[in-house]
């Protein structure tokens, strides 16, 4: 995946900051729960709007991006500004 060719590279988090997705440009994920950093990691795949996880011991899971705020397993996650 191009660096460029990816507009939701960066992090994710929840209104209350305890889970945070980093979605890096290179198709990877980081996700930390609570204090605990790196809790998740693994790689993703957009199509369009929707992106798909594959975590490194195999899980999978997927959201949609809509109005800026991504939609995955339950959780409203909403664009961090630096």
């Amino acid at each position: 995946m191009k660096e460029t060719a990816n507009p939701y590279a960066g992090m994710w988090v929840t209104a209350d900051g305890y889970i945070r997705h980093e979605l890096l440009p290179n198709g990877r994920y980081d996700e930390a729960r609570g204090s605990r950093r790196s809790a998740y990691q693994g790689s993703y795949t957009l199509t369009g709007d929707h992106i798909d996880y594959k975590d490194d011991t195999g899980f999978t899971a997927d959201g949609d991006f809509r109005d800026g705020i991504l939609y995955h397993a339950g959780m409203v996650l909403y664009r961090e500004e630096k």
